[in-house]
């Protein structure tokens, strides 16, 4: 069978994915999703940071729903179901959403630990901003896979597509500007240069924990970076491009990189780096006396960069 276009659609599983995707490969992401989501539950209970549950494991359940929806494709490959091929697309692109906000959330409490002074906006603004930035793309992603999903046209399916090209773009630039704000906070920090000369100049030090903790933050940021130039890459092709047709391509720059992105916060957790109590304690100091970061005994931190 073959479209207008002169495309020549395979049979079965390969009409929609282009190859069928390998059964062993979709086993190896849902036990590496699934053991991270597990552990990620565990620690928000331990720490009783609840936002993760929004957040982090909510991404992990996603992308379980998305790997299932590839494995069913594998075990039924003789068939040309549409259902499996569009739960996995939608959700593979929607779910690593509510993971970046956890990079956003994060960069405002280091903020205000390290020193509010060294930003150009206050910790409360960063998280306003960029949180709402995430829901908008996860609106805007969710609305295009919903109609993508039920089209029962070729035209209503790639107006889906397009919307959900123009939520991954839209958060793509989002992240863009979160790292370059990001970097240049870090810069006058490193320099110990305020931004504002009218906020309290109060200096974090960064510590092991911290800097494992930026490390952490910068990688997570990098790899999901790298997946979104993919998925728009991907999505831009079409529905019949190569490389959304290229099975390796998806498992590695897809899959792999939001692996990465979601384990590392189990191993480098801000529970156990920055601590819950204490991370809400600079909060509550934060929003009484915008500017102040204090050490965990409540005092003022003595300006020094430790490297």
């Amino acid at each position: 069978m073959s479209s207008d276009s002169g495309y020549v659609f395979p049979p079965g599983a390969a009409r929609h994915y282009g190859y069928v995707p390998h059964e062993y490969v979709a086993i190896i992401f849902i036990s590496l999703f699934g053991i991270s989501t597990i552990v990620h539950v565990g620690q928000v209970i331990y720490y009783r940071m609840w936002w993760l549950l929004f957040t982090a494991c909510l991404c992990g359940a996603g992308e379980l729903v998305g790997w299932s929806g590839r494995l069913w494709s594998s075990l039924t490959p003789d068939q040309a179901l549409t259902n499996p091929y569009m739960m996995q697309i939608t959700t593979t692109i929607i779910a690593p959403t509510p993971l970046i906000a956890v990079n956003f959330i994060l960069l405002t409490w280091i903020i205000t630990r390290l020193g509010p002074c060294y930003a150009r906006l206050t910790p409360s603004r960063y998280s306003l901003i960029f949180t709402s930035c995430d829901i908008f793309a996860l609106v805007v992603q969710g609305a295009g896979g919903g109609i993508a999903s039920g089209a029962h046209t070729v035209s209503g399916t790639q107006l889906g597509s397009n919307i959900m090209l123009g939520g991954i773009i839209f958060q793509f630039v989002a992240i863009i500007a979160y790292a370059a704000l990001a970097s240049d906070f870090f810069w006058h920090y490193s320099k110990d240069r305020p931004v504002h000369a009218d906020v309290t100049r109060d200096r974090g030090c960064f510590e092991l924990k911290m800097k494992t903790m930026v490390g952490a933050l910068a990688f997570s940021t990098l790899v999901l970076f790298i997946r979104s130039i993919y998925r728009i890459i991907e999505l831009a092709g079409g529905w019949h491009g190569r490389i959304i047709q290229t099975e390796v391509y998806f498992n590695v720059l897809d899959g792999g990189m939001v692996v990465l992105a979601i384990v590392v916060i189990n191993l480098a957790h801000p529970g156990w780096l920055l601590g819950p109590q204490h991370t809400q304690a600079y909060l509550h100091n934060f929003e009484k006396t915008p500017g102040s970061a204090r050490s965990s005994t409540g005092s003022l931190v003595k300006p020094t960069f430790l490297v």
